[in-house]
């Protein structure tokens, strides 16, 4: 799974207004050339998204939940399909329900010490959130103690600076407002989302 992860390189994060939206910018996103797709839960209707996603594309994406802040919410988006799953932070009951799953289970971290805490508590990877605080060089830092930890950066990722996430060492990066916004879902501008995989792909 994290060789996939390591081949799909670029997840977008979707934050989408309703989900007929977030299904319609995953096509969009497909369409440009990024398949891997997390739907988060401040998206209405999480498991029906990811059941329609799955339907559609198949294998042909990688496909996972975010904003997890419940043990349900694990549960819930394993079942509907969800590979791996993702949590802000490092809730030690929601983390256990995300491993219970089976899933590659992401968790939130930011400082060396959370870091620390998120391999004692058995994440598969590391989301460095919100990475734009620090930007690649911050990351780069982490990985000086931490060589072995698979680290992917959330927020602040855009198709400038992309490249300069890889050189520091991440695994993967995660994209959200600067590739699949959600005004533009909310107002159907998903050749702009299609256009902004492109040059994510790129």
């Amino acid at each position: 799974m994290l060789e996939r992860l390591r081949d799909t390189r670029v997840v977008a994060v979707i934050r989408a207004p309703d989900a007929d939206g977030a299904i319609a910018a995953v096509d969009a996103l497909v369409r440009g050339g990024v398949t891997g797709i997390e739907i988060t839960y401040s998206t209405p209707d999480v498991p029906r998204v990811l059941t329609a996603v799955r339907d559609r594309h198949g294998d042909g994406v990688l496909l996972g939940a975010g904003t997890i802040r419940t043990p349900d919410e694990a549960r819930e988006a394993h079942a509907a399909g969800a590979e791996f799953l993702v949590s802000p932070g490092l809730d030690d009951e929601v983390v256990g329900a995300m491993l219970g799953t089976g899933a590659t289970t992401m968790g939130g971290a930011l400082t060396p010490t959370e870091v620390m805490r998120a391999v004692k508590l058995g994440v598969h990877v590391v989301k460095v959130f919100p990475a734009s605080l620090g930007g690649p060089a911050y990351v780069k830092s982490l990985r000086g103690p931490f060589p072995d930890v698979p680290f992917m950066p959330t927020g602040g990722v855009s198709a400038g600076n992309v490249a300069d996430w890889f050189a520091a060492g991440v695994i993967a990066v995660g994209a959200g407002g600067e590739l699949c916004g959600a005004a533009d879902i909310a107002e159907g501008r998903f050749e702009q989302i299609e256009r902004r995989a492109r040059e994510f792909a790129a």
